[in-house]
């Protein structure tokens, strides 16, 4: 049976206020917590086996663990970008329950002696923005932030940072780039951002579901938090569900329920005689599953296994009323105006895949060309400063090798309305590679 934790009685009016929050036993877990040592905090989301939920699905507690120790600046950036298609679980928490993630935040910065902290929100969250911007204040004004909090020595200085719309900036090091005033650029790593992050100071960079998970860890405690869920991935987890379901939205589930239960059980699957053609289980950066997998558990190992990834828990469901070729001149097109242009794979790979399904639909392919996109994607994935170049070649290269045969009818079909010769009539192609 599932538990609602971050998205328990969400919809109560006034949630997004201290009086509210307060009544609901909000803040309970920073107070317990800036009463700990530190160092226990830390162990508590060690226990815990919270994992990233912002896509990499990095241990949190290790990765606070990597920070050096000492009085030097250290910077907590909380990613609330949330740019990824299909994602926008963490929109909802911070309309609906911005307290939690300012908690989530303070908890974090006393177990890792950090001063100064940052949201990077997404430019298109105004309404957003301005719920946070006033929750900011309120917590100020109780004295949750700032100098001496609550007695405790603790000081946090939180400032809100509004993006500019570009998809790059949820990336950590482009975000730290465009927080720094930059153009949003990822950076070489490493050095990676816990030694050498935000004005060249150590940083811990979280996404927003995971910095709000923190307070129900102080209260559950890290090793009974740790029981929820699965082995290798613990806890509850906010999914995204978008696209070809009935009903659509953001759900909570335990991680480990097969997938089936999410999109035919709690979104009703597709329209009536429809049925599921593909689905995207972590966003449209994530390789996609078919309809034979939708009894696979949903978590991380699991679908790493399969060939996929949960990434940021956005699962995109397209259903056989659309063709593959269409999906993917869809994500293709969204890659390569996103991509920032800073590393040639990406640049190059993202921009040419998209035109190569261009030629596609106007008739001008060939099955051979089928294999150069293939062959592209395996260029592109590894070969680029950061992920972006990965997010379109990981779908991409997965799309071509299982509808392989509906590409290649595609291919057809689209010389015969382009008056093309027919392909039998062509000369025989060499094989990619052959030589």
């Amino acid at each position: 049976m599932n538990q609602h934790l971050l998205f328990d009685r969400i919809d109560e009016p006034g949630l997004n206020t201290i009086p509210v929050y307060e009544k609901r036993g909000g803040y309970g877990a920073m107070r317990r917590a800036l009463a700990m040592p530190p160092a226990a905090i830390i162990e508590e989301i060690k226990q815990s086996s919270l994992r990233g939920r912002g896509g990499a699905g990095f241990q949190m507690g290790q990765k606070a663990s990597f920070l050096p120790q000492g009085e030097m600046a250290k910077y907590l950036v909380c990613n609330a970008d949330e740019s990824e298609p299909g994602t926008f679980k963490d929109r909802e928490l911070m309309q609906k329950c911005p307290h939690m993630l300012i908690e989530g935040i303070v908890i974090t910065t006393f177990g890792t002696g950090i001063h100064h902290a940052f949201i990077y929100i997404r430019g298109e969250y105004q309404l957003q923005a301005q719920i946070l911007e006033a929750a900011i204040a309120e917590a100020e004004a109780a004295g949750y932030l700032g100098e001496n909090i609550l007695g405790s020595g603790h000081s946090l200085k939180l400032v809100l940072h509004r993006g500019a719309g570009a998809y790059i900036c949820g990336e950590e090091t482009g975000l730290l780039d465009s927080l720094e005033g930059k153009r949003g650029n990822p950076r070489l790593k490493p050095p990676f951002p816990a030694i050498e992050g935000l004005y060249a100071g150590p940083t811990l960079v979280n996404n927003v579901e995971t910095l709000s998970t923190v307070p129900t860890i102080i209260n559950m405690g890290g090793a009974e938090y740790a029981k929820i869920g699965t082995e290798g991935s613990a806890g509850t987890k906010l999914i995204s569900v978008s696209g070809d379901v009935q009903r659509p939205g953001n759900y909570e589930i335990e991680l480990g329920i097969p997938s089936r239960e999410i999109i035919y059980g709690l979104c009703g699957g597709p329209r009536p005689g429809r049925e599921v053609k593909m689905w995207f289980p972590g966003g449209s950066s994530s390789p996609v599953l078919l309809a034979e997998d939708l009894d696979l558990p949903y978590d991380f190992d699991t679908l790493a296994k399969a060939g996929s990834m949960l990434g940021s828990g956005a699962i995109i469901v397209v259903d056989d009323s659309h063709s593959a070729l269409e999906v993917a001149r869809k994500v293709t097109k969204f890659y390569s105006h996103e991509s920032c242009g800073k590393c040639v794979p990406c640049r190059e790979g993202t921009n040419w895949t998209h035109k190569m399904f261009a030629r596609i639909e106007s008739g001008e392919a060939t099955p051979m060309d089928l294999d150069i996109v293939a062959s592209v994607q395996n260029q592109i994935m590894g070969n680029c400063l950061c992920v972006l170049g990965d997010a379109m070649a990981m779908p991409i290269a997965s799309i071509v090798a299982k509808f392989r045969a509906e590409l290649e009818a595609e291919i057809e079909a689209a010389r015969e309305r382009a008056n093309a010769l027919p392909l039998a009539t062509l000369p025989q192609a060499i094989p990619v590679g052959a030589h």
